[in-house]
Formats: structure tokens, C-alpha cells, sequence
């Protein structure tokens, strides 16, 4: 399926940026280095939710965003009605001149979607000129922050589901129509089964799923005739929300239109509750159902739920075999923002040799990694047992010890005999698209296929395991002597 942005937006998204992209990149081309390359990594320091693990998505509306770089007329006349603090224009027209002919043309590595990734490793590497560079920050990081969260949170809470299946019925709640989408497409990502959101399941191919809601109980004179009238509209998709009056009592009154459709050739598909106790009315529902000689028909959870409520209802024995998760997972709630940065790494000189940047800061997880990054990932035994972030310029050993930047007392010796893989893949070359297009099911695929492979203690919602990642012994050197440089400590220091 294609992505959403072109099939929803017919203008340029050349201005989904900041002000301070722009202004920079005025700044390299008044300076004469609008086209030095440079080298960034796009990467987030923190599991979300408290958690040990993290789901990459975004990137294919990423690459969306990358192939349609264009600034249109409307772009260039909006910029050149901007002013500075002396009411002079901020941008001059050679400026505006070059941003018009500016093309794509970057070379992009990254993550798939679907990989499992941890705090430190970057998800995308972008290399070309630095203007270039500069100018897609925001809209990557808009993209990747917002759909790695969403689908992180879906893993979370399917894994708290088990086999059961889960729906995202989000859209009602979602943080606008782009929130929406995008929370729908990494929600599938993630593991969710199907959506409410019909356009997503338009845009994107994911199953979607509903029936109706109380006003259409509501709306008739008493219960029973709803189901009945909703039956012979839709006998075929006869799932009824339970719970408009008495949740017991719609139970029984779904069973006796159950019976009916039965005799008609069709069947109840299941109930849904919507408030109250869920484990109680979920076992009393069982109960009744399975009586009445409807034990395939499923019994449908909502209300408020997550990936804690939903492990909580399980150990309680709520009889419930199909989720319905909205507010919770399309709003990330209790985190809003995953936190994702975008830090140079290198710059290169005009002899073609690359030289290393860093950030310093009073906190040290904000001090940044320099270099050309990539992250190998060691597997032995059929269980992944750490992940070595590396400069490329550098090279690393075999095999390789990896230093927790943060706690360097904290190492590991990466086993001998372990398979590696390195998990940013080229994306574009000079501007040009060299993945294959993915699907959303190779993106599940992968994200289950890869959660199986590591320690099930990283998947614990309380104090998860923390899964050892750390930079190469060479790269962490290198890191180690930019800091002293920086801070111009010496030698004897």
C-alpha cells in the first residue's frame, strides 16, 4: 500500500521544518559550504513507557518525505515575505534561488521497520551536504519519534494480550487526522490485528474491523429490537455492544438474536462490554453464552485499556479473547513524546577525509557519539546477547568489546563464534531510492520474529532487564579524546 502523505496532501512539505533549519541553511550558503558534506544519526535516549525495548516505524513515510523534497513556488514566495528584527527580508533571492533548485540528494542507512532498537543506536544515518542535511531534521524526527512510539506501545500491549488479538479503536482519540494515521499504521506495526480507522485501513491494506455503538441501541425502543433490526442489516457482522443498559441483561438479549440468526443461517460472532467490571462480567458472560451453546462466540474488551489493565484482567481469569485498545495506545499515554535527536557526527574537508564532531553537555546521557555510526547485533544460540555501535571510519574488532558510554565500568566482551549482523541498511544513494519497498507485514514479521530472539526479561513492563548496548572500545576512545579535547584537558590531566 502506498503511504499516506501523498495520497492526502497535494502541496509541498518542503516547509515541514523549523525556522532555525532554514536560517541555518542561509547561514552554510552565505558562508559558501551550503553543499560540505556532513554526516548525521538520528537516535532517542530512553526507552518509552519504562520499558526495555523499543519498535522502529516511520521509515517508509520518512522516505516518502525524502523523494518529494521540493520547494514549489508557494514555498519560495512565503519565505521571501519573512522578515528579520529590522523588517529587512530574512532570506535573499540567490538564497531563495538555490533552495528552488535543491533536489534530494543524500545517501540514507537505516533501520527497517519492525526492528527492535535500544537508546543510543541510531535509527537513520543521513550523509550529503550539510544544508541539505540540516533541512530535514525536523520532518525526520516528527516521523520517527511519533511512529517508533506508537508501535512500542503496541508491541507492549500485545505482548500483555499473549494470542489473543488486539484492535486499535483509536481514531475518536487520536492527536488530529496525521495522528491518527500514523498511530494506525505503527499500531499494526506493532501487533495490533486491525483498525476502526477506515481510511487507514484504505491507505495502508490493514483489516478493520466494528460493528455499532449505544446510540444505536439507544436509538430503538428497547434492546432486543436493536439487536434484531442490526442483525438484519448486517447478519453477517453481528458482533453487540452489550452494555447500554443492563450488561447481564444484553448478554441474555444477544443470545436470544443469536438464536435467531442461527435458524436464519448466520451466526453470533460475539459481545462486546464496554464498562464496568471486566473480569466479573467477562466470566458471567462466558457463563451464559457457553450455556446457551455459543462457546465460538468471542467476548470483546474495551474501555480505557493498556497494557497493565489488560495484564491485570488476565490474572484475574476475565474470560476475554479480543481486545479493543484506543485512547491508551494512539495517545502513547503515559508518554507523550519519545524523544528522539538528531545529532552531527562528522564533517568532511575538501581532501575527502571525514572529521569527528561532538556535543558536550553538564548531562552526560546528552553528550553526543561521533563519528559514522552503524550497529552490529551478535546472535548466538538463536538469542541475540549484544548490540555493538561502531564508526565505520574506525572499524571494529572481533570480537568486539562494547563500554556503556554512560557507565564505563559497565563492558562486555562480545562471545566468539557469534553471527552479527549490522542493522542500518542502505536506504538512498545520491538521492536515489535503493531499499525495496517493505510491506506493513514484513515490518510484523520482523518485529515478532526479532522480539523472539531476545531475553525475555527485556519484555517485563516493571524494572525490565537492561539488554547490553555500548559503544566499540574504538569508538568510545575516539569519544573519550573529543571530550578531553573539548574540554581542553591535557595530556597529564
Amino acid at each position: 500500500m502506498s503511504s499516506s502523505f501523498g495520497a492526502i496532501y497535494k502541496t509541498s512539505l518542503a516547509l515541514l521544518t523549523d525556522l532555525y533549519q532554514l536560517t541555518m541553511a542561509n547561514g552554510y550558503f552565505c558562508s559558501g559550504v551550503f553543499d560540505q558534506r556532513a554526516v548525521f544519526h538520528l537516535h532517542f535516549r530512553k526507552n518509552p513507557f519504562g520499558g526495555g525495548f523499543s519498535v522502529a516505524a516511520g521509515l517508509e513515510h520518512a522516505i516518502e518525505l525524502l523523494e518529494g523534497l521540493r520547494f514549489d513556488a508557494s514555498d519560495l514566495e512565503y519565505l521571501a515575505t519573512l522578515r528579520g528584527n529590522d523588517q529587512a527580508p530574512l532570506f535573499g533571492p540567490a538564497f531563495l534561488a538555490r533552495l528552488a533548485a535543491l533536489r534530494f540528494s543524500c545517501d540514507v542507512d537505516a533501520v527497517p521497520e519492525g526492528t527492535i532498537v535500544f537508546p543510543g543506536e541510531p535509527l537513520l544515518r543521513i550523509q550529503g551536504p550539510i544544508a541539505e542535511c540540516q533541512l530535514l531534521e525536523t520532518a525526520l524526527l516528527t516521523v520517527l519519534n511519533f511512529e517508533t512510539l506508537i508501535a512500542t506501545k503496541a508491541a507492549r500491549v500485545t505482548l500483555a494480550a499473549g494470542a489473543d488479538p488486539v484492535l486499535e479503536f483509536g481514531l475518536r482519540r487520536a492527536q488530529g487526522v496525521d495522528g491518527a494515521l500514523a498511530a494506525s499504521r505503527a499500531a499494526y506495526i506493532g501487533g495490533t490485528s486491525a483498525t476502526s480507522n477506515v481510511l487507514a485501513g484504505k491507505l495502508y491494506g490493514i483489516p478493520v474491523r466494528g460493528t455499532h455503538a449505544h446510540s444505536w441501541v439507544m436509538f430503538f425502543e428497547d434492546e432486543p429490537e436493536a439487536f434484531r433490526q442490526y442483525a438484519a442489516a448486517m447478519p453477517n457482522n453481528c458482533v453487540f455492544l452489550v452494555d447500554t443498559y443492563d450488561t447481564l441483561e444484553g448478554v441474555r438479549h444477544a443470545i436470544e438474536v443469536g438464536q435467531e440468526l442461527r435458524a436464519h443461517g448466520h451466526r453470533l460472532a460475539g459481545i462486546r462490554l464496554d464498562s464496568g467490571d471486566l473480569a466479573y462480567l467477562s466470566r458471567q458472560a462466558r457463563q451464559l453464552l457457553d450455556a446457551a451453546g455459543f462457546p465460538d462466540a468471542a467476548i470483546i474488551a474495551s474501555n480505557d485499556l493498556d497494557e497493565h489493565l489488560i495484564s491485570s484482567l488476565k490474572t484475574e481469569g476475565a474470560q476475554i479473547g479480543i481486545w479493543g485498545v484506543g485512547t491508551k495506545l494512539v495517545t502513547a499515554y503515559d508518554q507523550p513524546a519519545l524523544g528522539g535527536v538528531y545529532k552531527l557526527g562528522a564533517v568532511q574537508s575538501a581532501d575527502g577525509r571525514w572529521h569527528p564532531r561532538i556535543k558536550l553537555s553538564e548531562q552526560a546521557a546528552k553528550v553526543s557519539t561521533p563519528g559514522i555510526q552503524n550497529v552490529r547485533r551478535y546472535l548466538l544460540g538463536g538469542e541475540y546477547v549484544g548490540d555493538a555501535i561502531w564508526d565505520e571510519s574506525l572499524g571494529l574488532s572481533a570480537p568486539p568489546r562494547i563500554v556503556d558510554p554512560l557507565d564505563p565500568t559497565r563492558q562486555k566482551q562480545l562471545p566468539l563464534g557469534a553471527s552479527s549482523e549490522d542493522l542500518l541498511v542502505p536506504v538512498f544513494r545520491g538521492g536515489q531510492r535503493v531499499m525495496p519497498p517493505s510491506t506493513l507485514e514484513d515490518a510484523r514479521r520482523r518485529r515478532a520474529e526479532q522480539l523472539g530472539r531476545f531475553h525475555g526479561g527485556i519484555k517485563r513492563f516493571l524494572n525490565p532487564h537492561q539488554y547490553p548496548v555500548g559503544l566499540e572500545t574504538a569508538l568510545y576512545k575516539s569519544r573519550a579524546e573529543l571530550i578531553r579535547r573539548a574540554r581542553g584537558l591535557s595530556d597529564e590531566a
